[in-house]
């Protein structure tokens, strides 16, 4: 398992070839104390058996996908299921694989470019499909592009998994969170989506305005305000540390797991996009280039 680790005056970011993985992010909070805002392993061979897909890039299709598998143009693929649900690009999936590092940039906005090729069939889904995941610093801010070309038409939708923690504390209420997003999908108790959408107006999961997170525990996806890139804003006032995210993509899903104080922003296409034909479009087709941007600025709050 290869590592590398590429800085600035800003950040430290360390990642692995294995999953693509972000295994730290380190910036300074109020204090000047570098602080990782992203919860990992500190051995890296702790990953090959992890459950979480921590700080992974996750595919070919990120989310959940209903119906055991879709259609495309009349041919239909099959793809693993577990209680009707296919999870995330399933079992043997993207944050599993062993990436090829093609490239590592140390000087000016530095970047590390990893790459994965993935066969016709694999996991079911069609089409060789050429990922690859760039994670770039500039100035204060962590890109990540990630970028997808196939040999036949298939279905893809990328994003990173990294669990976001901005302090020490054993939980996340006195978290500030601001979501720029007026809609969230309305979903099953297998948190498939129905194919509706339901504004977040009175609802527990209204963040238009900044506020405590609370006792509130998302596992969302949400429709995003297509004329504002920024998905949103999180702080910790105890580091001072603020968090502002943004994206190409329609949708994020906020994800707090119970296991741990953690809060993912997974920008992506909506979740079951492959069989919802209202939903934006998951199609890839030969001679198309798949991307994703997802940036992520940290600065501090007084």
């Amino acid at each position: 398992m290869k590592q590398v680790t590429i800085n600035n005056s800003f950040i430290t970011l360390i990642v692995l070839d294995y999953g693509a993985v972000i295994q730290k992010i380190l910036v300074k909070d109020k204090n000047g104390k570098s602080t990782n805002v992203v919860v990992g392993y500190d051995y890296p061979s702790k990953y090959l058996t992890d459950e979480f897909y921590l700080g992974a890039c996750v595919g070919r299709y990120a989310g959940r996908i209903s119906n055991g598998g879709f259609e495309i143009d009349r041919d239909e693929f099959y793809i693993h299921s577990k209680n009707g649900v296919h999870l995330h690009g399933g079992k043997d999936n993207f944050s599993k694989k062993h990436w090829k590092i093609v490239e590592v940039n140390y000087k000016t906005d530095p970047y590390v470019k990893l790459q994965y090729k993935s066969k016709h069939l694999e996991e079911g889904y069609p089409g060789n499909l050429i990922a690859t995941v760039t994670y770039k610093l500039i100035n204060n801010a962590l890109h990540i592009i990630h970028e997808a070309t196939t040999d036949r038409s298939t279905v893809v939708n990328l994003t990173n998994h990294s669990y976001f923690r901005l302090d020490d504390e054993d939980y996340i209420d006195d978290y500030d969170l601001q979501l720029n997003c007026p809609e969230f999908l309305e979903t099953t108790r297998q948190l498939l989506p129905t194919g509706a959408t339901q504004t977040v107006r009175g609802t527990e999961y209204d963040f238009i305005r900044n506020r405590r997170i609370g006792s509130t525990r998302l596992d969302t996806p949400f429709v995003l305000d297509l004329s504002n890139e920024k998905v949103g804003e999180l702080i910790s006032h105890k580091t001072g540390i603020s968090m502002e995210a943004y994206t190409n993509q329609p949708a994020v899903v906020i994800y707090t797991p119970e296991g741990f104080p953690a809060i993912c922003f997974e920008t992506q296409n909506y979740p079951d996009a492959p069989n919802q034909k209202h939903f934006p479009n998951s199609v890839l087709r030969p001679g198309e280039k798949y991307h994703n941007v997802a940036i992520f600025k940290f600065d501090l709050v007084h």
